[in-house]
Parts: C-alpha cells; sequence; structure tokens
C-alpha cells in the first residue's frame, strides 16, 4: 500500500495524457484490490506493475515480475525445507489458576505430532529431539501422539517400534508418559500402544496415575484422542483420588469444552499451529472443528487454561511457514 501511495504521489496530473489518467486508475484500482484481498491482493497489484502504462509501465510490470517470482520462489525454500528441517526448543512460563503451590516451577517438556517418517523427520532427526529434550532439563515429558504418518508428500513410513526403541532414551525425573493420536490409531491403537510400553513408556488412554516429584503431588490424566478415541473424560478422571489436583493431556484440543473445571490445566497437540501463519491472516487451515479458537499457545476460556503445542512433524503437506517446529517446554 505503502508502494501504490509513493507511486501515485509522483504522478504529473495532465489529464490530458492517456497513459496517466489510465496509470493513475490502474493505482487506485491495485490498491483496492490490495486492501479488500490482502496478499493475494498484494500479489496481483505487483503482477499488474500497479496499473502504470506505457514504457514506465511495461518495465516496472518486469521488475515487479521478477522480485515476485524470486520472493515466492524464496518463500517457498524457506516454507517447504528450511523451516521444516528446523528444531527450536520454545520455553513459556505460564501463570495457571488453582495450580497447587507445591508444583511451582514443575517444568513440562511436550513432544506433539512427531509424524515420524514426515520430510525432514526420520530416525536421525528423532535421536536430536531426544537429545535436546533431555538437554532441556524436564520434570516430567508428555508425548501427545501422532509418532506415524498416512500419506504426507515425500514422506516415507517408520514403524512405530522403531520409534519407540529411541524415545526410550528419554529422561525425566517425575516420568515420560504418552497419549495415542488419531494417526497412531489409524494404523492400529494396540500396535503403537504396545510398542511404546515394551520400551516402558506408559500410554494413558482415559486412565491417570499420581505423580510425585519432591513436594509436588498432581494427577495426570490422560484422555484418549478427540476424533478417533473414546475419549471419556469422566472415566478418565475417576482413575484418580479427587483429593489430588488434576492434569490432563490429551492429542486433540477439541476435548478442551469438555474439561470440567476442576482440572487446572490441560496440554494437547494435533493442530501443528494450521503449519501455515500468514501475516495480517492467521492460520488458513487448522484441522479443528473450532477453526483458529484452540490453533496453537496458551489458551484461557471459561475459567480454565490450556497449551497447545505446534508440534515437530508434518501431515498431507511438507511446509511450515512461521511455525517452526518445536519442543515445548
Amino acid at each position: 500500500m505503502a508502494t501504490a501511495c509513493y507511486l501515485y504521489s509522483k504522478f504529473n496530473y495532465d489529464f490530458n495524457d492517456l497513459d496517466t489518467r489510465r496509470s493513475e486508475h490502474g493505482i487506485a484500482n491495485a490498491a483496492s484490490i490490495f486492501l479488500i484481498l490482502g496478499v493475494p491482493g498484494l500479489v496481483y497489484a505487483l503482477w499488474s506493475g500497479f496499473g502504470l502504462q506505457g514504457r514506465a509501465g511495461t518495465v516496472c510490470r518486469q521488475i515487479l515480475r521478477s522480485a515476485t517470482i524470486v520472493t515466492g520462489l524464496v518463500l517457498g525454500v524457506w516454507g517447504f525445507w528450511a523451516e521444516p528441517a528446523s528444531l527450536q526448543v520454545s520455553e513459556h512460563r505460564l501463570t495457571v489458576a488453582n495450580w497447587p503451590r507445591s508444583c511451582d516451577g514443575l517444568r513440562i517438556a511436550v513432544l506433539a505430532d512427531l509424524h515420524i517418517g514426515s520430510p525432514h523427520n526420520g530416525l536421525g532427526r528423532l535421536r536430536e529431539v531426544v537429545d535436546r529434550t533431555n538437554a532441556a532439563g524436564a520434570d516430567l515429558i508428555l508425548l501427545a501422539g501422532d509418532y506415524v504418518i498416512q500419506g504426507v508428500l515425500g514422506g516415507e513410513f517408520v514403524p512405530p517400534e522403531q520409534t519407540a526403541e529411541i524415545l526410550r532414551d528419554l529422561k525425566a525425573p517425575a516420568g515420560v508418559f504418552a497419549v495415542l493420536g488419531n494417526h497412531d490409531r489409524m494404523l492400529g491403537a494396540t500396535r503403537v500402544k504396545l510398542a511404546l510400553e515394551q520400551q516402558l513408556i506408559p500410554v494413558l488412554e482415559d486412565v491417570g496415575v499420581e505423580l510425585r516429584h519432591g513436594e509436588c503431588r498432581l494427577n495426570l490424566v490422560g484422555v484418549s484422542d478427540f476424533w478417533e478415541g473414546p475419549h471419556d473424560v469422566k472415566k478418565a478422571l475417576a482413575t484418580v483420588a479427587a483429593s489430588l489436583p488434576a492434569m490432563v493431556f490429551t492429542h486433540n484440543p477439541d476435548l478442551f469444552p469438555e474439561i470440567p473445571p476442576a482440572v487446572v490445566f490441560t496440554i494437547a497437540g494435533h493442530t501443528h499451529g494450521g503449519q501455515v501463519c500468514l501475516p495480517g491472516i492467521g492460520r488458513p487451515v487448522v484441522p479443528s472443528q473450532y477453526g483458529q479458537r484452540y490453533s496453537a499457545g496458551f489458551i484461557q476460556e471459561s475459567g480454565k487454561h490450556m497449551y497447545v503445542s505446534t508440534g515437530i512433524g508434518t501431515s498431507i503437506l511438507p511446509v511450515r511457514f512461521r511455525v517452526p517446529p518445536e519442543i515445548t517446554v
């Protein structure tokens, strides 16, 4: 828009000159389309040379079109290679109402949507994830589901047994626990659950355990996947003592409205943060019936608290743009 205004300001308003009048109208039209359509409008405005006519318009269009193509290539390389191949440890300090004071400062690492076999996410990458998670010094490690892939472009299926063998090396004093995701259940819940449990990683599907870490006492309750599992919240909470505060972790954040207010905190994954987050638009595609409402990050709603990790792997398309793969602490 700033470019359009600058070009507009440089015109010599000779209304007897046809090219000037056409250029002026073209710039006004291009700017209007940009304001209405956002990024697609900007692409149109660049490609059309902001409506400039005559020789100057031809040169301007050639420059802008070349710039548009180069920018598209750079963004393509970034979104399909550089960012998906990256990995960061993202730390957040959260204040949660009703959190037990004895558990203040508890460090929780969340590994969501590993999708081993998706591009840039082979077994070698998983070893890096395990090493960096251990180095983060978490008291508790939660595996939020989707260890396998189905149909991601450029991916190659990796058996969950091989994935579990590497996840076995995760270390945390309060324990390492897992739930299953929708992709795990589509492959076979029994197979994926067995693969993890054979490596001494408990899988909490609609069941809870009591955590003990120093003075901290807390119920950790795993709820099965919202799409593919029974996701019986009442049954899961009934498996632990009501005298202790409960924290729920699950794969799909769409479960959140079913979580009772008595639960002090909920952790989920599944969305991948939409994999793409466009400036001024947000996350165009989020696998949730609530759209962007539960897409990523810390969510406070109706007195309840949830954190949604954007995860590590990819699904369907191996793209990430402004949503880098992350180990969430």
